[in-house]
């Protein structure tokens, strides 16, 4: 009697079956996939009140703008807030998961969860992928400790600032909050420094575009400015472009020329003739 062979049932850890596979392609002469350039600014700062947390809404796909008016600022908690940059699909998915365990871990303990969990959170998940899962992240709250504000690589590793900035628009944003950044900003200079911050990713960056939000979360609430500004307005047109028929003079008839079927083996054009028997 033959014993049936059940397959192995695979043990927990990292599999590098897909890196092998990669090499040996290389090796053969296969062009590596090269991963495509997204483009966006976010940015969030500390102020005398909370966090203010900002982005823009263009969202691309190479050098083809997807969505003018995409969202990027993402519901965590009541508390806190986070902006995402990168690919646009992973930013929405690992924001609800996140959110979901936050919600969890909130019933569980009946408590308010602290901003740091969430980071911890975002982390160890995107520490696991190491940075394939493109997900970049400004993470901003207010908690029982005072307003917190995060700034989260793709692969895993984290910042507690006053003032962040991620996407590719970002070192625009940063040179305007190191320029006039200064702490206990009051609420109406701490919108327009970080409006300004966007804007400045708007125009210094291709994949930065369409309108500014804002999200200003205190102790008390939370404010979400959808859209905020408009940074690009649109020009108006000055006349119509619409004009009456026969107003635009004719200064050329077309030419034709008659076509006469003779015969199925010969076709006149004109005076010339053509012989198609062959």
């Amino acid at each position: 009697m033959s014993s049936k062979i059940l397959p192995e049932i695979p043990t927990g850890g990292f599999n590098f079956e897909n890196f092998q596979r990669n090499e040996y392609l290389k090796e053969k002469g296969y062009p590596i996939p090269k991963v495509q350039k997204t483009g966006t600014t976010i940015a969030g700062i500390i102020f005398k009140d909370g966090v203010i947390l900002g982005a823009d809404t263009r969202a691309t796909s190479g050098s083809v703008v997807a969505d003018k008016n995409c969202t990027k600022i993402h519901y965590l908690a009541k508390n806190m807030y986070c902006c995402g940059a990168g690919t646009a699909a992973d930013t929405d998915a690992v924001t609800r998961m996140i959110s979901s365990q936050l919600e969890l871990l909130r019933l569980n303990t009946g408590k308010q969860v602290p901003v740091c969990v969430a980071n911890r959170l975002l982390k160890q998940y995107l520490y696991r992928y190491q940075g394939y899962v493109g997900a970049a992240l400004v993470l901003g709250g207010v908690d029982k400790f005072g307003p917190r504000l995060y700034s989260v690589a793709p692969h895993g590793s984290t910042d507690k600032l006053p003032y962040a900035t991620m996407g590719s628009g970002s070192l625009a944003a940063m040179a305007v909050f190191e320029t006039r950044w200064k702490p206990d900003l009051s609420l109406e200079d701490g919108k327009k420094l970080v409006r300004d911050a966007i804007a400045a990713g708007i125009f210094n960056d291709l994949g930065s575009g369409s309108n500014i939000d804002l999200c200003i979360i205190t102790k008390q609430d939370v404010q979400y400015l959808r859209p905020y500004d408009e940074a690009n307005l649109k020009g108006k047109r000055q006349g119509t472009y619409q004009y009456a028929r026969n107003t635009t003079a004719i200064i050329g008839q077309p030419r034709i020329i008659p076509i006469e079927v003779e015969s199925e083996q010969t076709i006149t054009i004109g005076e010339e003739s053509m012989d198609t028997s062959s």
